[in-house]
Formats: structure tokens, C-alpha cells, sequence
């Protein structure tokens, strides 16, 4: 394996307005691509992230006004997990305190702290402290704003977290019910490492370059989640190139899982199946990027739609909710 990591992480939104302006402006990460969902061009899809959208940074979502709410469950990916720096809890339950956002204190999971808070849609989501950081050690998390486009850093200024802001995922929580059939894919095909177990949680981790991603396998044997607003869809896994992905689809299938062909998102291609467990794992290759379509200082900008709806871009507009990409902080 060279990129064993993830990618990105897909969930539902509802009002895309309340999910850009708390991605953006109370979490601090950019907008990166501002596209519509290439299977239902009449909604959004937003791509947050560092300051390019690096693999492994990025967090993205559909928005669908009006959708009922999931229920978090076995056979999900129930908590988002960010790496944000040490000592960065006290600036972040801050942060979160002034824009009337509750956040529970989590001490000591694997010797790190954390906070845990839902997002406007009820997401799970946790802040974890991370001592793998390019800023504070070799080897780890994407980039910071600081370090990226010069675009990020003036968001990251804007927003005010850019030195205590958010470097990529942590550790995501898989939450399943069998355990060894998902944690052999994770290792057998995916290339993650079982690093340390603590209760029912299992951590393992993989690295892809200097970026290190850890994923948490929990034992749950409660009921089945529910996909709807406020949970995640799926969650990808990086593959260097299209070769590479071509030979993790081969194993796959070997295995007699149901393979989706190879998928052109624009900026990565992607296959999808359903882990032993029921989780949508997506393989998404870390080029072209998405600087393909936006300079760096742009990216954002402006709605990008695929070729095969340019056609009906005035059409896709009049759908599509009007949204504001720029608003005051608190």
C-alpha cells in the first residue's frame, strides 16, 4: 500500500446556508469546491478543507432541505473525529461557547483530550488534540491554513483559528456490530496497522506520505442507524492514483464484495461498496485535485458543475437555494 488513509467524509446536511456558515466561519476550514451532487444536480455539494483540499482533510456534504433526520447507529461512521493542536482545547470550547455551540470535555481516550459537540444537523463531532502535526511533528496530518494557499490563511485570519485550527481528520468512529470482518479490510486491503484497544474501541492507523490517519473501530451491538440529515453517507479511503485503485478493486472483488465500476468525480475517481458490516466505503484516488477547474485563491468561488450538465447551468441555478459565501463572524 502507498496511501493508506482516508480521503473524505461525506454527511447530510439540511439548510446548506447553516452548513456553510458553520463549517467556514465557526470551524474555520475553507470552502474548497462548491459543486452540485453529480447523481442529483438539483442540490448542493459542498467540499470543505485545508487550504487546497488535501486528501485526508477534506469533509464534505449534500444538503437536502427539508429531509427528515438520521438516527446514529451500528453499521456507521457515528462520530466525525478533527485533529486540532495541543493545548488547543481551551481556544476551541471557548470558540464554541461564543457562538452558542454546547461541547462535552472527553479526557484521556488514548492519552489525548477532546470535545465532543453536534453540528447545526446533529452530527457527532469531536475535536481531538493531536501530537502528529506537521507543525509540531514529523509525519502526520495535512497542512494547516498557515501552510497552504494564501487563500486559507486570510479565511483562517477571518475566522480567527489559525493557529489552533483544524489539521485534517483524527479518528474517526466506525461503530459495528461484528468487528473482525470490517478490521481485516481496514488491515488485509486497506493497509492500516492496529496501533491500541482501550474498552470496546480499537485504533488503527494508517499513513500515506507524511499524512498518518487513525480510524476507531467500536464493538455496537444496538440497533441499526438510519442515513438521513445529520449522518454520514460514507466515508473514503486513498488510493495514490488510478493503478492503484484498479488493484485494491481486484482484491475487493476477489474477496466477493460488490464493487461499483470506476467513477469520475471530476476531482478524484472513486468506487464504492459496502463493508461486512454495512458502512458505504468509497476508494477516491488523490488526483487531479481540485485546482483543476479554480486557482487557489478562488477555490470556492464560483458553483462548478461536471461537464454533462454545463448545458443546463441556468436551469441548475434557478434550482439550486441562493446561499451567501461570506458572513460576519462571532
Amino acid at each position: 500500500m502507498l496511501s493508506a488513509g482516508i480521503h473524505h467524509i461525506t454527511a447530510i446536511a439540511g439548510d446548506p446556508q447553516q452548513n456553510l456558515s458553520f463549517y467556514s466561519e465557526v470551524l474555520g476550514l475553507r470552502l474548497v469546491k462548491r459543486t452540485v451532487n453529480f447523481d442529483d444536480p438539483g442540490s448542493y455539494h459542498f467540499y470543505f478543507g485545508d487550504g487546497i483540499g488535501s486528501p485526508g482533510t477534506i469533509m464534505t456534504f449534500f444538503p437536502w432541505p427539508g429531509a427528515r433526520r438520521g438516527v446514529r447507529g451500528s453499521g456507521q461512521v457515528t462520530a466525525v473525529a478533527f485533529a486540532v493542536p495541543r493545548d488547543s482545547i481551551p481556544f476551541w470550547k471557548h470558540r464554541l461557547w461564543e457562538n452558542q455551540v454546547n461541547a462535552e470535555e472527553i479526557a484521556g481516550r488514548f492519552g489525548g483530550n477532546a470535545l465532543r459537540f453536534i453540528d447545526p444537523d446533529g452530527l457527532l463531532l469531536e475535536l481531538i488534540e493531536s501530537s502528529v502535526i506537521p507543525s509540531e511533528a514529523e509525519g502526520s496530518h495535512s497542512q494547516p491554513f498557515r501552510a497552504t494557499s494564501s487563500g486559507s490563511l486570510d479565511d483562517a485570519r477571518d475566522h480567527g483559528v489559525m493557529g489552533d485550527g483544524i489539521r485534517g481528520f483524527a479518528a474517526p468512529t466506525l461503530a459495528i456490530g461484528r468487528p473482525e470482518r470490517t478490521e481485516n479490510l481496514l488491515t488485509e486491503i486497506l493497509g492500516f496497522e492496529f496501533v491500541v484497544e482501550e474498552q470496546n474501541r480499537r485504533r488503527f492507523r494508517g499513513s500515506a506520505g507524511n499524512v498518518v490517519s487513525d480510524i476507531d473501530v467500536v464493538s455496537s451491538r444496538g440497533d441499526f442507524g438510519k442515513v438521513a440529515v445529520g449522518t454520514v453517507h460514507h466515508i473514503a479511503f486513498r488510493a495514490a492514483d488510478d493503478d492503484e485503485q484498479l488493484r485494491l478493486r481486484e482484491q475487493l472483488v476477489t474477496r466477493g464484495l460488490n464493487v461499483t465500476p470506476v467513477i469520475d468525480r471530476q476531482y478524484f475517481h472513486s468506487i464504492y461498496f459496502r463493508e461486512p458490516n454495512g458502512i458505504l466505503f468509497e476508494i477516491a484516488t488523490d488526483g487531479p485535485g481540485f485546482l483543476i477547474d479554480e486557482s487557489a485563491d478562488q477555490l470556492g468561488e464560483a458553483l462548478k458543475l461536471p461537464p454533462i450538465y454545463e448545458s443546463n447551468r441556468a436551469e441548475i441555478e434557478r434550482t439550486l437555494p441562493v446561499i451567501h459565501l461570506h458572513h460576519s463572524t462571532a
